[in-house]
């Protein structure tokens, strides 16, 4: 795995590099103008780079709560049938494209959010950011229920003991235990949110300039590479400016991915 990771990482630089070397300064990471048609062309990435922590803070504040609810319920107060049952769900739940995801936020979500807050359109990064919270649900759930249940029987145990009631020993003695592992599986959630593509490009809006709100339309890097590597000649300016923005987009989630296995690794080692 290590080696396909650096072979990626290689390749990316390869197709990237012509690009570096002559278009990225200060400019490519705090402009927001991204006009590949003009003369001369333009790439900048701020606001691509803004959209997708924008919707991707939205997903981890929204998800994360309900996620660690969910795996306290499974691990700790429902029964072992019922508990089976719902992990079941959330495993077929983790199944399901993006793509369908992207159809119901564009039928259900959008609609209902420009109702609510009475915005010209649905497709914001809000609406964005509401869908990758379900669609991360099933990795914070599961990364997060086996933290919980590998927490010593002998901790809540002893905290029973001492006079402690249910909801005492699950909030001041279970969940602190496990927190290594439940700040895992939310970085795991992060990348998950990060990298998600189609939801994004369907959802988001699409606006290419700096979003001032996470109620406007964005467009986050992973669409903007979807949607116009297509339509970039092999090896022009844009060609390569795409693999820069996705080498950008690689770098980060690679950075939260490895912060992730570091916490996991040392968590294992106490």
């Amino acid at each position: 795995m290590l080696l396909i990771t650096a072979l990626i990482f290689a390749f990316l630089v390869q197709q990237s590099w012509p690009f570096i070397v002559e278009h990225v300064s200060l400019e490519f990471f705090t402009g927001d103008r991204w006009l590949p048609v003009s003369l001369p062309p333009v790439f900048q990435i701020r606001g691509f780079l803004v959209s997708s922590a924008m919707i991707t803070a939205l997903a981890i504040v929204v998800g994360v709560p309900f996620g660690v609810l969910a795996a306290v319920s499974l691990a700790e107060l429902l029964p072992h049938g019922i508990s089976v049952v719902f992990r079941s769900i959330f495993e077929v739940t983790a199944g399901i494209p993006s793509v369908v995801f992207g159809f119901l936020g564009l039928k259900l979500v959008a609609p209902a959010v420009a109702d609510f807050f009475n915005l010209p359109t649905g497709l914001t990064g809000f609406s964005a950011g509401i869908v990758l919270s379900v669609m991360i649900l099933p990795t914070l759930i599961s990364l997060s229920e086996e933290a919980l249940r590998n927490v010593p029987r002998e901790y809540a145990e002893a905290s029973y003991a001492l006079g402690a009631s249910r909801w005492q020993t699950i909030w001041r003695v279970v969940v602190p235990t496990a927190r290594g592992g439940i700040a895992a599986a939310v970085l795991l959630g992060i990348g998950r949110a990060i990298g998600e593509t189609m939801t994004v490009l369907m959802i988001a809006g699409g606006r290419l300039a700096t979003p001032g709100s996470i109620f406007d339309p964005m467009r986050p890097i992973t669409a903007l590479i979807a949607s116009e590597v297509n339509n970039a000649a092999r090896f022009s300016v844009q060609y390569h400016a795409l693999f820069t923005a996705g080498l950008m987009l690689f770098l980060i989630t690679l950075a939260v991915n490895a912060v992730a296995a570091s916490v996991i690794v040392g968590k294992k080692g106490r």
